[in-house]
């Protein structure tokens, strides 16, 4: 370790995808001889096993599972619509965590916390310490492309990170001001947000650049680190997933994670007949548990163990399966259900790993088969795949993230302590 030892405090509640990077990132951390603290949901603490925790009483990701959020994200292209969906579904479970994200900061002389909401900025005003920003994807405005969440920018590009700051901004700008004002004892925000305030934060952009190549526009506190991957203790799979992949050519491996369609025995159908139409064998992280000769619907399967033995990827586009799926060195097709995944998928297929996006809303055996034989036969996509792969599994994205918290020149306290003649003995 370099620099002075911390206590640090990392946000990881969220998405599988959302969790694992954030466990690595603190396990790296406690290593180099840093205080960590991990501010987790219910149900994740066997992923942060080891590390001290702060758990939420409720996991913000459950919340995809239910029938409500799943129509309002649905309805989001209606911003009226999805403005009083975010007020009625986000805002009585906002107003209780808060408290006990709080709660999980004591102590703590550094936040890393993601963007949303600049909750980590209040809190690191109210604390009077320091904080860094997570971006899982890009968030960093630039001229380079549009946001991840934006489907078009009409070259816009800059323009674009602006309006969903601020939209985020707004959404949640009520639930905050109250907090800061009642809970905080802060004066309000701006109207406009803490933007101006945090703009030389740094960030950890925990992605590759050989995913995503550093804009010129980027300043020098934005530190690109590569993925944070959660590597699997010794796992021991079920002998009916052993033998399914013994008994025939690597399968092609099929999951969206947390996105759950509306007609999942639909999509079960439609998977089945387009592998059966490519004439290949299959593994469904999904739908009701069986087998057949050709596939095999399996359960909760570490990506790190079963992607490098499979033939290729059909999944949602979340930034945690797209690094798997690349760092396995296999060709994916992306079928993007909303959010940011359609810019992964994007990517993906522009480095040649993979064809062309299929949003989840024309999923279809034709299109499907197309995609899946694409990805399995074009030895050219293949070859990309395996040396993206080889480009990424390369970087230490830990290490480097641990190395731009320590050698930051923006830590307060540390000025603090040398103004004071206190040096690195705290």
């Amino acid at each position: 370790m370099t620099g002075v030892r911390r206590d640090i405090v990392i946000f990881a509640a969220g998405s599988r995808g959302d969790v694992q990077p954030c466990v690595a990132l603190g396990r790296g951390l406690a290593e180099r001889g840093h205080g960590v603290r991990l501010i987790i949901a219910t149900g994740q603490e066997p992923l942060a096993a080891g590390l001290d925790t702060t758990v939420l009483s409720v996991d913000p990701a459950r919340l995809l599972e239910t029938d409500e959020v799943r129509e309002w994200l649905r309805r989001g292209h209606n911003p009226l619509t999805f403005v009083a969906g975010f007020r009625r579904v986000i805002r009585p479970m906002a107003e209780m965590l808060l408290g006990e994200i709080l709660a999980g900061c004591k102590d703590a002389d550094l936040l890393v916390f993601p963007t949303l909401g600049f909750v980590g900025h209040h809190l690191a005003e109210y604390l009077g310490i320091d904080h860094a920003l997570i971006h899982f994807q890009p968030s960093q405005p630039t001229s380079a492309f549009r946001h991840p969440l934006v489907s078009r920018a009409c070259g816009a590009n800059r323009l674009s990170y602006h309006l969903v700051e601020q939209l985020a901004w707004q959404l949640i700008r009520p639930i905050l001001s109250t907090w800061r004002r009642d809970t905080l004892a802060l004066p309000k925000p701006p109207l406009g947000g803490p933007v101006r305030t945090v703009r030389d934060v740094p960030v950890l952009a925990c992605f590759s650049e050989a995913v995503v190549p550093r804009p010129p526009d980027w300043p020098p506190h934005v530190h690109v680190t590569g993925y944070w991957f959660l590597d699997e203790p010794a796992w021991t799979p079920d002998p009916r997933l052993t033998d399914f992949l013994a008994a025939g050519p690597p399968p092609v491996y099929v999951g969206f994670g947390s996105m759950t369609p509306p007609r999942p025995e639909a999509m079960v159908a439609t998977v089945r007949a387009a592998l059966r139409a490519a004439g290949l064998r299959g593994i469904l992280a999904f739908g009701e548990d069986g087998a057949d000769d050709d596939v095999l619907t399996v359960g909760d399967v570490p990506h790190s163990w079963l992607l490098p033995r499979t033939l290729a990827a059909v999944h949602h586009g979340g930034a945690g399966t797209t690094a798997a799926a690349l760092r396995a060195g296999i060709p994916a097709v992306v079928c993007p259900f909303f959010g940011d995944q359609g810019f992964w998928g994007g990517r993906v297929a522009a480095l040649g790993a993979g064809p062309a996006p299929l949003p989840i809303k024309r999923l279809a055996p034709e299109p499907l088969t197309a995609r899946i034989t694409a990805a399995a036969g074009d030895e050219r996509m293949r070859r990309r795949a395996a040396e993206l792969g080889r480009r990424i599994a390369a970087e230490d994205g830990v290490g480097r993230a641990c190395a731009a918290l320590e050698d930051a020149r923006w830590a307060r306290r540390i000025r603090a302590a040398g103004e004071k003649g206190d040096g690195d003995d705290r």
